[in-house]
């Protein structure tokens, strides 16, 4: 093993200075790993474990015949140069065997004292697990079966001056492996394969969307009007223009004006930013993607919405049958369609196509003993009864259509029942997965809409929308009948990977800073 596991009774800070007079010595002999400043790299891991095939050996161990499964690389017998960060090291006599990682896997490398020469091996003998190291050499399969490098050289290409954790406690506090992303990344494979999961998923929606005709596109980040969702903005200052300005909380009203512009199906993949508080499904900058299409309404973004669905879980997990949490969803099967009104019907036993007033609707509220506010409406206590008694049991795919007008500001109202709008809520695990709305392209009615939003921040409801002129008057020049959608990016991922928490699908989220950090 290592010289590092070898002293588990050095402090951390001994082992800290031993590898700090380890660098001095380097740099006095004159090899200094960081004035390196490329490494011709041949091969990856993958590269030349991949596509092996297998042999049946009888090898000779410590004086016993074991039967092994010999692993032979398409490689074997070709000279390579790997790369990678050394996890592992034993031996140390007159042979070395050291497994180092990269972006693609391990790959062990197999270091003997006649091969790499007397002054070198002396050089590697002293080398450290996370120092970050070249190789040159033949690819063959060792005696016990595994596919390996016999090196010939070595470049330290960078050294490691604090050592991986799990010479003292592992990777194991939670808080830490989101704070130091870069050692869980390096610690746990299966943390690496979420984050090139989670690429490939938002490469996947590029694909299919591109192929459906739209245009991705990129808005502005700060704003003087957030608006587009029910949300608390962060604000800050911009000294060169001396004035406020917001960090928006929705892609919607400038994307809408580019449908005015006449792009007809446009998307957007972007940070958007909250001031909300945090748990294992919200995080104040968080990723959405929405489009908007001319030309069709709130159920074409649900054929959509299930389409692109199947796509990405094909195309990144080879099935529309996913499993989060031990429980099985299958997207491959028509996703159900339910209104609002319906939905608390089923589940909560209480027909608002029966209560007529708001004293009806305050009235059964207290029955259930759900809190509403004073400003609420009919239309916001059927919501409450929706959140309270609904959303836990959607777990297939669902999308919930045709909801209250009063919690729906910036979606046409359905026009044989005005009291309720053209949109809908994707659920799946309980999830709000994406919303999507019929747009409301009617100016006049949009400003009414916008009226009533104003009077609820009166009243103190920070997450109320403020009218914004400039898409008042893109409107008034005139929208054409759109549908548009909003996706939740991070949940997806989360769905999509088996992921706890928000947190496991964002590489670096938000933390409150330690003292040594700010």
């Amino acid at each position: 093993m290592s010289n590092q596991n070898n002293q588990p009774e050095m402090e951390l800070n001994e082992i800290i200075q031993v590898r700090h007079d380890k660098l001095k010595e380097l740099k006095d002999e004159g090899r200094d790993p960081f004035v390196i400043t490329k490494f011709d790299r041949t091969h990856s891991s993958s590269d030349i474990s991949e596509g092996y095939t297998t042999e049946e050996r009888t090898v000779e161990v410590r004086g016993e015949q074991k039967h092994v499964t010999a692993k032979i690389s398409p490689l074997n017998g070709e000279r390579v140069c790997v790369a990678g960060r050394i996890m592992s090291k034993r031996g140390m006599g007159k042979v070395g065997f050291v497994h180092i990682s990269d972006k693609e896997g391990q790959i062990q490398l197999f270091v003997k004292k006649d091969i790499l020469g007397e002054d070198e091996y002396a050089h590697f003998k002293k080398l450290d697990i996370g120092d970050i190291i070249g190789a040159a050499g033949e690819v063959f399969t060792t005696q016990t079966g595994e596919i390996s490098v016999r090196v010939d050289k070595i470049t330290l290409l960078s050294k490691s001056l604090l050592p991986l954790p799990e010479k003292f406690h592992g990777m194991t506090n939670t808080d830490m492996r989101y704070r130091q992303r870069y050692v869980d990344l390096i610690m746990n494979s299966d943390v690496k394969d979420t984050f090139i999961k989670r690429s490939k998923i938002i490469s996947s929606i590029r694909r299919y969307l591109d192929g459906q005709g739209f245009l991705e596109v990129e808005t502005p980040m700060l704003v003087s009007n957030a608006g587009g969702a029910a949300a608390r903005p962060f604000e800050t200052h911009f000294n060169a223009l001396d004035e406020d300005f917001k960090l928006r909380i929705s892609l919607e009203l400038y994307l809408k004006r580019l449908i005015v512009g006449g792009l007809e199906r446009v998307y957007e993949i972007g940070r958007v930013f909250r001031n909300e508080g945090l748990d294992t499904r919200h995080n104040p900058e968080f990723t959405l993607m929405e489009l908007y299409q001319a030309y069709t309404d709130y159920h074409g973004m649900m054929d959509l919405t299930e389409n692109l669905y199947r796509h990405v879980a094909n195309e990144v997990l080879g099935t529309t049958k996913i499993v989060y949490n031990g429980i099985e969803m299958d997207l491959g099967k028509p996703f159900e369609r339910i209104t609002m009104v319906d939905a608390v019907k089923k589940y909560a036993d209480v027909d608002f196509n029966e209560i007529k007033t708001l004293d009806d609707a305050r009235k059964v509220a207290d029955e259930h003993h759900l809190e509403y506010e004073e400003h609420h409406k009919k239309g916001d206590i059927l919501n409450l009864f929706f959140e309270e008694y609904v959303e836990e049991h959607l777990v297939q795919p669902t999308f919930v259509m045709d909801h209250p007008v009063e919690i729906s500001p910036l979606t046409k109202k359905k026009p044989e029942n005005p009291e309720y709008v053209e949109r809908f809520e994707f659920f799946m695990n309980g999830w709000e997965m994406a919303n999507a709305y019929s747009e409301l392209n009617d100016p006049i009615d949009q400003r009414e809409r916008f009226k009533a939003q104003e009077e609820l921040l009166a009243q103190g409801d920070e997450e109320a929308n403020t009218t914004d002129e400039d898409f008042m008057r893109a409107l008034e020049i005139g929208m054409a009948p759109t549908g548009g959608i909003g996706f939740g990016i991070d949940r997806m991922c989360m769905l999509l990977t088996d992921s706890a928490a928000i947190r496991d699908v964002l590489l670096f989220p938000t933390m409150k800073s330690l003292p040594n950090d700010k």
